[in-house]
This record gives C-alpha cells, structure tokens and sequence, in this order.
C-alpha cells in the first residue's frame, strides 16, 4: 500500500482531541500534506431480550449524525491552518479504524483522554494499542491542563538506546527537527547510579565519568549518521540516569518528546516497551513513538528531510 502525504487525526468531540486536532493540522501545515480528521463509531447490538423489554432502540442514523459534527467540529476548529482537511465518520472500532489507516498514511494523532472513551481505549491503564500497532509514528498529545495553550514545536528530545528502533526514532526525530524547525537533543540513558541500575555492580574504581563520555561517542557517531543528509544539528548527551524518568523530566522543557516503539530486549509482538509506556504515561508534552515496523518495509521509500 502506497504512503501519501496525509496526517490521520482521530477526534472525538472531547477538548482533548481538538488539541489533538490542532496540533496535526500544524504539522501538516509544517510540511505541506493533507489533514484527514477521523471519527470512527460503534453501533449497539440488541439481543432479542433486550428488545422484548421494552428498552429503547438507539437511532443508528442518530449515531452516524453525531460523528459527521464531531469531524465537522474538528474541521472548523482547524480552519485557521489552511491545509486541505478531508473528514470521515465510520463505523468501526477506534483503534482498529486508525491502525488500518496508519498502513498509507504519514502520521496518526490522538489525545491521551477522550470524552467517550475513544482515547481511554488507546491509552488507558492497560492498554497501549494503537502506539504498538501503528504502521507509522503516533503522536500522542497529553491532557488538557488549565491555561495551557497549543505552542509549535522549537525543541525536541529524542531518547536513544542503541537499539534498531532507538535508530528510527532518532531518523525520525531529525526529520521532525527539520519539518518545524527545532532544535534537537538525543539522549541516551546510562543507570549507574542506582541499586536498580545494569551497571551498578561495577566496582568503584571504574571511571564512570569515562563510561559516559564513551557512550556519548556512540551516539554523537549515530546522531552524525542520522542527520548526514540535513541541515539538521543534534546535540547528543549522555546521562547517568533511568531512561523513562529522564525523559520525563525532559518534558516538562521541550515541545516534542521522541521514543522508540520497543527498545533493547523487546519481543516481536508485545506492546509497547516500558520506556514508552512510562513516558506516555507522565510525559508533559506531546510523544511521538515511532514504529519499527514500517522502517523494516523495503517498499516503503525514506523521506529525505531538510530544515524548512
């Protein structure tokens, strides 16, 4: 299936999934691509009982009406970006809607809590379904907090661990760098310090500031690879510290946090690895969790990014 230019945002009529609107429509904006604004439904079934009950049978032509105002709603929240919007109301699971979307398109968006549950079904305590089976990156932004307001992304952190989808990411949070024009920082976390950590066992007179410095080698050589073809330069560091924790507290700094779908000792099939799972979960600003699932398509062409 052929990619195109689109943004899928899934909305539906909550406050958290207009901000979620409006920030896909900037990052159309940002790049020139289609906005598709997407409200997928379900319809109730009745058993004979029920029926024979006497309970009201709910309208489905009511149901569809409902949909068609809230993508109408998103479309006229957006109207101000100036990117071409197309709005669908389906019926069909949530999740599944947007997963089979993602196949052809070059981003899906969704907030982190929706009026209906449509939001609370992607990301809720147990559940992380459409970051873990999306067929290209997901940007999840966070709940409304009073007074806050939608602010373009200047400053992106990427969280990097060596690892093959760590290595997407970091493609992908360079091209983000070069799409809105930000600044980038890739971090990569060493736990040392702590009981908990890999390498605490190692014996004092280890020079741990030297264990950094190595790594910090590492990655400035995986941030130079990842950036050769951009006007796009990314600072690298390398921190003693919980990966999840670190990059939540980067959050509360920057416009666009940026993860991996799994990380080192992920299986093929599990859902998200607990870094994403944690940042999703206490990230501060939007999360953009990029799949290793589309980078593995060999018929799928890389974008060639360049700073705007």
């Amino acid at each position: 299936m052929s990619v195109r230019d689109v943004i899928v945002v899934g909305v539906d009529g909550s406050r958290e999934s207009l901000e979620a609107a409006r920030w896909a429509a900037a990052r159309a904006k940002q790049s020139g691509w289609e906005l598709d604004i997407v409200c997928a439904y379900a319809l109730p079934s009745y058993t004979a009982a029920s029926m024979d009950s006497g309970f009201a049978a709910v309208d489905d032509n009511a149901i569809e009406a409902s949909a068609q105002a809230v993508v109408a709603e998103a479309a006229e929240h957006v109207a101000s970006f100036g990117v071409t919007v197309a709005t669908i109301a389906q019926q069909g699971d949530p999740t599944g809607t947007l997963v089979e979307l993602s196949k052809s398109a070059r981003m899906v968006v969704v907030g982190t809590r929706g009026g209906g549950g449509f939001a609370d079904r992607l990301l809720g305590a147990t559940s992380s379904a459409l970051p873990a089976y999306s067929h290209c990156p997901v940007v999840v932004v966070p709940r409304h907090r009073e007074g806050s307001e939608f602010v373009p992304v200047e400053r992106i952190v990427a969280g990097v661990d060596g690892s093959h989808q760590s290595s997407a990411a970091l493609e992908a949070a360079v091209g983000e760098a070069a799409a809105w024009d930000a600044t980038l920082t890739a971090v990569e976390a060493v736990p040392m310090a702590s009981s908990a950590g890999s390498l605490a066992w190692l014996p004092p007179a280890v020079d741990r500031s030297e264990i950094l410095s190595d790594v910090r080698s590492q990655l400035r050589t995986l941030c130079d690879h990842a950036s050769a073809d951009t006007d796009v330069t990314v600072r690298a560091h390398a921190l003693d510290g919980n990966a999840a924790m670190l990059l939540a507290e980067f959050s509360t700094a920057v416009d666009l946090v940026v993860v991996g779908s799994r990380g080192r000792g992920g299986v093929r099939g599990l859902l998200l690895g607990s870094t994403s799972q944690s940042v999703l979960s206490h990230s501060m600003c939007p999360v953009l969790v990029v799949p290793s699932r589309r980078s593995e398509d060999e018929h799928t062409p890389r974008p060639k990014w360049r700073r705007r």
